[in-house]
């Protein structure tokens, strides 16, 4: 189990001290000052009370190696004080100045082919730069000495975005710590060799000084898929290394402040093992932007749940989401009429204590300026601005909501960064397999019936839950397997999805038949053995095979040989798909009893409406679940005294709701004297004693 640092949490300035956090990232810097009283006057209009300061600031702060200008960002955090509104400060190392770069072009990273990640955009420094470090640590040391002690600034915001451009770096100074990771981790090249296969394709090392990066091998190469799991593990740890050495360096002079770094998760990305990541910081912080089209909701409460279980249900942090449309896709949606209230009251739902945009004012130019932010370039008198005013007084309304914690559920649905990683390995049986899409569909489908999971890190607790579910884990460790089949043992559930359980946390393939992971007793818990896998997509093939139960499936069928005699069969393949493919009455979902628990294993994907009415007949029942109203999702936060019921309209269509007597908080929506109609976008929050 991970160990975290103590839970911190970042105080507010003023009337705002108990309540929720609202702002977003300041760049006074890229405006001239005579804009600034302006726009402190108008964050007050707003119920802004917390602004992110100086995240891309060390050109200004040091205009040369030897010049230093802090009296800019003296008189901004002056001025904001004097509006009661806090600083979280940040280190400013995400984006070195150009100076730096063109003194030692070596602290630059490379890609995979060795070229330069050239200076311009954002993070173009190699975390393994010892130059880079050098000058980080100095800049850190300053702030913490100029400002440690002023009241206005309450915590501290280090980096921003780790990986953002350097996730993967192929540098002579990333070559040196790689081999030196590597041997901390293995201790000899025997061990190195027996992980990687290494005599596979002539790959043995004979000292560690022979270990390389899988750089560019070649257009048709393939790299060892150990050796590209370790890499990936490497850089995450490597840029894990700076952000503590950075965070380290602040709390030496400053140690009574909260130190945090915005991570990147929702479903689309999560780069970084922010299980690990979380363990480092003082209170845990997120950037989520939006998915635009029907999954909007859905997607925003999965990415958070993984947050708030990565934050062991204390309050997290919002550090960025956006007002409307972002810049940076091909078609950048903006956000419909109460999409942005809605939004932020679902993060708050969620567990967040602080709710922010990038940015305050949005940029006149530069590679963001048509990002939305809480000011846009219309100004005031705009609808966008009015919602944001909007938001910060319902924010303050629900002010008794902070410090209470989200309610868990019975279900959780776990999820692996490493095994994500492995899914992104090229040399699978099909490159199609995403781990972290399957979470969310799992996700999506308990909401489809009714009910409300947890995502879990795999790392985590997890044996508090009634029924846990494995979606295309397709690295498991044998020590995880393990303590699934104690938690099963003992009385628990799991469902095992397909391409669950392949390969263990060397990459290497158990034997004996799939799912294979802690030497065959993951296929002993669930009564099943494979001996292939039927992969579907095969020009002038069938599309898809159907299962006796009504369910159908597009890619991956596991080819089940065996079943053991107490073994159930819920669902055959079928079909003119399931003929052509030799697949006809072999078992694709596989029920079994296994101590004082029960599996069941989905050998197959299978559609989310599949997966909906699975949870529906067989899950539901068995477990004990009682199913709830689809067409919308309830979410409670409590203290010891209170629960906050918040309840929100996912149908896009009017959904009306009974009012129970409990005192409505916040109701957007037609409300009459018994019961409110949520429209699209619409929430309701109550309160009741608890």
């Amino acid at each position: 189990m991970l160990m975290n640092r103590a839970f911190t949490w970042p105080r507010l300035l003023g009337n705002s001290s108990g309540g929720i956090a609202y702002g977003g990232d300041y760049n006074p810097d890229q405006w001239p000052e005579s804009v600034w009283p302006e726009d402190i006057r108008l964050m007050q209009q707003a119920g802004v009370n917390v602004v992110a300061l100086g995240i891309f600031s060390w050109d200004r702060i040091q205009p040369a190696e030897d010049e230093w200008d802090f009296d800019w960002l003296d008189r901004i955090i002056a001025m904001l004080g004097c509006a009661d509104i806090s600083v979280d400060l940040a280190s400013a190392t995400a984006s070195a100045p150009l100076w730096l770069y063109e003194k030692y072009p070596q602290m630059l990273s490379r890609d995979k082919f060795g070229h330069a990640i050239n200076a311009g955009a954002r993070q173009s420094w190699s975390a393994s730069s010892p130059i880079f470090r050098e000058y980080a640590l100095e800049l850190c040391r300053r702030l913490a000495e100029r400002y440690g002690d002023n009241p206005t600034v309450t915590a501290w915001h280090v980096g921003n975005e780790y990986g953002w451009n350097n996730r993967h770096d192929y540098s002579d100074e990333a070559l040196r710590a790689f081999r030196a990771w590597c041997e901390c981790k293995y201790g000899s090249v025997e061990k190195l060799n027996e992980a990687w296969c290494s005599s596979f394709w002539s790959q043995e090392v004979r000292s560690f000084q022979e270990v390389l990066l899988p750089r560019h091998m070649g257009a048709d190469a393939m790299v060892n898929p150990a050796q590209q799991l370790d890499f990936e593990r490497f850089s995450n740890d490597a840029l894990l290394d700076c952000y503590c050495a950075e965070r380290d360096a602040i709390a030496a002079i400053c140690p009574d402040k909260p130190i945090t770094t915005n991570f990147m998760i929702s479903t689309d990305q999560c780069a970084m093992d922010y299980a690990q990541w979380g363990a480092e910081v003082d209170f845990v912080s997120n950037d989520h932007y939006f998915h635009e089209g029907e999954s909007h909701l859905d997607e925003l409460l999965c990415s958070d749940s993984l947050v708030s279980s990565i934050a062991r249900r204390h309050p997290w942090y919002l550090m960025e989401h956006s007002t409307s449309s972002v810049q940076w896709k091909p078609v950048n949606a903006r956000k419909c009429h109460g999409e942005l209230l809605r939004d932020a009251l679902a993060h708050v739902a969620m567990g967040a204590d602080a709710i922010n945009f990038f940015q305050w004012r949005q940029s006149r130019g530069g590679a963001e300026a048509f990002h939305s932010a809480m000011l846009p370039h219309a100004g005031a008198d705009t609808r966008l601005f009015r919602q944001v005013c909007e938001t910060g007084e319902a924010l303050k309304d629900l002010s008794e909501v902070a410090g209470t914690t989200v309610m868990p559920s019975r279900v959780g649905i776990l999820f692996d960064a490493q095994s994500q990683w492995s899914t992104e390995i090229p040399t699978l049986p099909t490159t199609k397999l995403d781990h972290w899409h399957d979470v969310r569909d799992w996700y999506r489908s308990f909401l489809d019936a009714g009910l409300r999971a947890d995502v879990v890190p795999l790392a985590h607790d997890w044996e508090q839950y009634d029924l846990l579910v494995l979606p295309t884990l397709f690295m498991l460790s044998d020590s995880a397997v393990r303590r699934l089949e104690r938690y099963v043992r003992g009385g628990g559930a799991i469902v095992v999805g397909y391409a669950t359980g392949i390969v263990n946390d060397a990459f290497q393939v158990s034997l004996g038949g799939y799912p294979g992971t802690g030497d065959g007793l993951l296929r002993t818990m669930l009564g099943v053995s494979g001996e292939e896998f039927n992969i579907l997509g095969a020009v002038g093939t069938a599309e898809h095979v159907e299962l006796s139960d009504g369910g159908m499936s597009r890619l991956w069928q596991t080819c089940l040989t065996r079943i053991d005699d107490d073994a159930e069969t819920l669902a055959a393949y079928t079909g003119a798909g399931a003929r052509e493919w030799e697949l006809s009455g072999m078992p694709a979902i596989v029920a079994h009893q296994y101590g004082g628990g029960r599996t069941w294993y989905i050998g197959c994907d299978v559609r989310r409406e599949d997966i909906t009415r699975f949870i529906c007949d067989q899950l539901a029942p068995q477990i004990g679940l009682e199913l709830g109203d689809p067409r919308v999702v309830s979410i409670d936060r409590a203290d010891d005294a209170h629960v906050f019921h918040c309840v929100f309209n996912r149908s896009g269509t009017d959904v009306e709701l009974c009012l129970t007597g409990a005192p409505v908080l916040l109701a957007r929506g037609s409300r009459g004297q018994d019961a409110v109609t949520l429209h699209a976008n619409g929430v309701l929050i109550m309160q009741s004693p608890r």
